[in-house]
């Protein structure tokens, strides 16, 4: 929170030279900008177990879903580019960093599908879920193109690094009873069991590269309207799930990629002088990924996990205010 009010001071003392300074702009037409940036996420995290042949007749073998209902964060943005992209052809980078404020952010749930007679949920529990971390940076370099002084176009490449830390605690289970071995009766037949503590903690570094593109335009102005799309296929996800009920505690490592990310965005935003005020909203999804899963139990040595693949997946919405000043 000390950082927010940080944030907070160095608008407030750039306000007054930037609203009322003289506009100069220099011949090449680029500008440096600095910018804040308040927002939340609205969505989940999401880890999965696939089963190998005979294990289960569900697509699934777990599936585990991490609230983020919401998480608020706070940042900062730098930028580089041309201050009227409709004027030429030109080049733009930004460098954006967020990171998310701890607290409750809804619920854990986790699934399971164990039964060799058919799809039926056999596990089931519901927890708190505590946002311990979130940081997300993202690196954007490309090119911009006026077309017809109407609207611009902005083809770019991304870079981001992502990372989600949560914690679930108290809530409940409920198991099916195992009538014989890989059978089990009906869920809803089963005993709700009160849980007090922390039952398991999880960690998300996500590593993305993407192509996109971006088409805006200010034709209104002082507004500036953009819509950008951005995709690719390279995502990498390094998870750690440590299960803390387990006797003994069995720690998770899972190493996937290849979930497909898609990342629709837009945004309105007011200008005047050497100020930018912007609002914008973001859904970014990242499809199941895949790969191989290593574990370590209490006091032994790591093991690969052959009897099952990992996954994890992301689906959030993202909204936020940025203030930018931009120095000429």
């Amino acid at each position: 929170m000390k950082n927010i009010a940080v944030f907070s001071v160095l608008v407030i003392m750039f306000f007054p030279i930037c609203l009322f300074g003289e506009e100069k702009q220099s011949e090449r037409g680029y500008a440096f900008s600095f910018g804040t940036q308040f927002g939340l996420l609205y969505g989940q995290a999401e880890e999965y177990v696939y089963p190998i042949p005979g294990d289960t007749k569900g697509e699934l073998l777990s599936e585990l879903l991490y609230d983020m209902k919401p998480v608020i964060y706070y940042g900062v943005q730098l930028e580089f580019g041309r201050i009227n992209p409709m004027s030429a052809i030109g080049f733009f980078a930004l460098l954006s960093f967020k990171a998310g404020v701890p607290g409750d952010s809804g619920t854990h749930e986790n699934r399971d599908w164990q039964s060799i007679e058919n799809d039926a949920l056999t596990n089931f529990s519901s927890h708190t879920n505590e946002t311990r971390d979130f940081y997300r940076l993202d690196a954007i370099i490309g090119a911009s193109f006026p077309v017809m002084s109407y609207f611009y176009i902005k083809p770019f490449i991304s870079g981001s690094w992502m990372y989600f830390a949560f914690t679930g605690r108290d809530g409940y289970t409920k198991y099916a009873n195992e009538i014989k071995n890989g059978v089990y009766g009906p869920i809803e037949d089963a005993p709700k069991k009160n849980i007090k503590g922390e039952v398991i903690r999880y960690q998300q570094h996500w590593l993305l590269a993407a192509a996109g593109i971006n088409i805006g335009t200010n034709i209104l102005s002082p507004l500036l309207f953009d819509l950008s799309f951005q995709i690719s296929p390279l995502t990498y996800c390094a998870a750690v799930d440590n299960h803390l009920m387990r006797n003994p505690p069995r720690t998770f490592y899972d190493f996937t990629s290849f979930g497909l990310f898609m990342e629709p965005k837009g945004s309105i935003s007011l200008i005047y002088k050497q100020m930018v005020f912007s609002l914008e909203a973001a859904y970014s999804y990242i499809g199941r990924t895949r790969g191989e899963t290593y574990y370590i139990d209490e006091g032994s040595k790591w093991h690969f996990l052959s009897q099952a693949e990992s996954g994890a997946g992301l689906s959030v919405l993202d909204a936020r205010f940025l203030v930018k000043i931009r120095f000429y």
